[in-house]
């Protein structure tokens, strides 16, 4: 087996100042990008850090006790937040989900999701507002989150064996606990509640018959998602990818499966329902089977920063903007002429394309923008 390394790199790739276009582009709901993908799904990263060190995204050997996280000064507001999701909304935005690192880790995140919830499409519509988190401050917070406006969570699962579960999470935290989350948010009326499982060769695939007998029946949709190439600190390697393909055979052979159509435009997952009616599975194959065609999720970072892409190697700054005094006609501008200039499709392109070389064009981390 060839020997791994994982580059001690900062996380934050390179950025170019978002610049407002000379003659203003008006919102009109329906912004497209070079390849005519519209602006619909908006995923914001509230902070940085993460209370897990989990092997395929926040490494112990890079993310320890020295690592430089950002300063307090340097994150959006959630009033900046709240003003920057307006004007992706005046363009086209229904959902927003809220990300991290761990999403709950951000004090007093209850009165972000207020305010985000009080946000109205321009034809009057509510926004679909859900957050993805790890689970581990999910049973204390769950409540709050419903209050506050959350629509439903997606939680982060990598298996129910305990041993496995403390492995992959690196900080020893037990699955029971979030277990207990998903049961809390479940009872909060935070749903449909997805549950994601991140499918390492060679570590957990052992896990996927004994996630899905666990969660068929409950309501609950479990996600099987593909190890992914993402950034440049988890080591990736080909080999330890399990195709969804064989995921789906798996559990095919045990609970027969039938497959649904898309939800929605743009759906990253492929759906599969259980043929007695158990429920509902999906897999996302961002390795094996592209879906860059109809993808139209941009993504704000902490600082406010722009990426078009999961793999991108550089954001936009909208912070320099915001904090420089712009108004919202010219941050709507700013995003429009940015989202207009996009054609990013990595995963349709990766296997054609060179991998990093220390040029400091390195893929932004999936820690710092969120999944």
């Amino acid at each position: 087996m060839a020997e791994r390394v994982i580059p001690i790199v900062d996380k934050r790739s390179a950025v170019q100042a978002a610049a407002v276009p000379a003659q203003a582009i008006a919102a009109t709901g329906d912004l497209r990008d070079e390849l005519g993908r519209p602006l619909r799904d908006l995923r914001i990263s509230v902070t940085d850090r993460c209370n897990f060190r989990c092997s395929y995204c926040m490494p112990k050997e890079v993310f320890d006790k020295n690592y430089p996280y950002l300063p307090h000064a340097d994150l959006l507001s959630f009033e900046e937040i709240t003003r920057l999701t307006q004007q992706f909304v005046a363009h086209g935005v229904r959902k927003i989900r809220l990300t991290g690192g761990e999403p709950l880790l951000r004090k007093n995140i209850e009165i972000l999701i207020a305010q985000l919830a009080a946000l109205r499409t321009p034809d009057g519509h509510a926004l679909d507002l859900t957050l993805t988190t790890n689970g581990s401050l999910l049973a204390r917070k769950a409540q709050a989150l419903r209050a506050a406006g959350l629509a439903r969570v997606t939680v982060s699962l990598d298996g129910l064996d305990d041993t496995v579960f403390r492995q992959m999470n690196d900080v020893d935290f037990p699955v029971a606990e979030v277990l207990r989350g998903i049961d809390a948010a479940q009872g909060a009326g935070l749903g449909p509640i997805k549950v994601n499982m991140v499918v390492k060769r060679g570590t957990n695939e052992h896990e996927i018959l004994p996630m899905a007998r666990h969660f068929r029946g409950t309501g609950i949709v479990l996600r099987f998602i593909e190890y992914m190439d993402v950034g440049a600190t988890n080591g990736w390697r080909m080999d330890e990818v399990l195709p969804s393909a064989e995921v789906v055979k798996l559990i095919h052979t045990e609970l027969p499966l039938v497959q649904l159509e898309p939800s929605a435009p743009g759906e990253t997952a492929q759906r599969w329902s259980y043929a007695d009616g158990g429920g509902e599975v999906g897999v996302i194959s961002s390795v094996t089977q592209a879906f860059c065609g109809d993808c139209n999720r941009a993504r704000l970072s902490t600082e406010g920063q722009v990426y078009l892409c999961l793999f991108a190697t550089q954001g936009h700054d909208l912070r320099a903007l915001l904090r420089g005094g712009a108004s919202d006609a010219q941050l709507a501008s700013a995003i429009a002429h940015i989202w207009q200039g996009r054609s990013d499709r990595y995963s349709q392109l990766r296997s054609t394309l060179a991998p990093d070389t220390g040029s400091g064009r390195r893929r932004v981390e999936m820690s710092y923008i969120g999944g």
